[in-house]
């Protein structure tokens, strides 16, 4: 895997099946998960039981599954929260447990969860019928720490551009709440095409060529499809 701090609500949800609700959130997660590859089916129904739960939660105003383009067995969880308080009781919920029970004999590689504050967002909207062939690039974005503000700078200022690229659905940009020079972007758009074109404007470049020389390690951008 950018934010107008306080009323973020992971609009990229939606292109998931989180209900809409009238909240904001303030603390926002994202769970890295590989399970073995002749094991995506049972990995992708464990995650799937555990987020229709999750719904259900006090102070979980979205949580989606999303699985990699190109591996079946790649997953991402994102979840946006009232505060962290809601999403440690999510963590507690035996369905929570349930679920790490069902994944311990599955994992390639323990879960890596990334816990963040918001830099850059919208609040949620649904995307229209034209998103059903919607992508979602998840990108992790780690500068030195001494270039971190301009880091957040640059960020915030993609984010702005990218909202007006054509086929742009969410854009969003999150901040790690242990590490404030490591970024999360979450942005989704309404075909494969439409983020192939948004990565050759002019906005786009200008920004990569910015970021490379603050950049602490390689930019790692990949692709994902909700969950159904």
């Amino acid at each position: 895997m950018l934010r107008l701090l306080a009323i973020a609500a992971l609009a990229i949800t939606t292109l998931g099946h989180s209900p809409a609700r009238a909240q904001n959130a303030t603390f926002f997660t994202i769970s890295y998960i590989e399970v073995g590859p002749i094991l995506a089916k049972v990995g992708a129904s464990a995650l799937r039981s555990d987020r229709d739960a999750g719904h259900k939660d006090k102070g979980s105003i979205h949580l989606d599954v999303f699985e990699s383009v190109e591996r079946s067995n790649q997953f991402v969880v994102l979840g946006a929260w009232t505060d962290q308080a809601a999403y440690e009781a999510y963590t507690a919920s035996a369905h929570a447990k349930a679920l790490n029970e069902k994944l311990e004999s599955l994992l390639v590689a323990p879960i890596d969860t990334r816990t963040n504050i918001a830099v850059s967002g919208s609040v949620a909207v649904a995307p229209d019928k034209s998103a059903r062939d919607a992508i979602v690039a998840i990108s992790h974005v780690d500068v030195i720490l001494p270039q971190k503000d301009n880091g957040i700078a640059a960020l915030k200022q993609l984010a702005e551009d990218s909202r007006q690229h054509p086929g742009n659905l969410q854009f969003h940009v999150w901040q790690q709440t242990n590490q404030p020079n490591h970024f999360t972007v979450v942005e989704a758009w309404s075909s494969r095409g439409a983020f192939g074109v948004h990565q050759m404007r002019k906005e786009t470049r200008e920004f990569r060529a910015k970021l490379a020389p603050m950049s602490g390690a390689l930019y790692d951008e990949r692709l994902f499809k909700p969950l159904k």
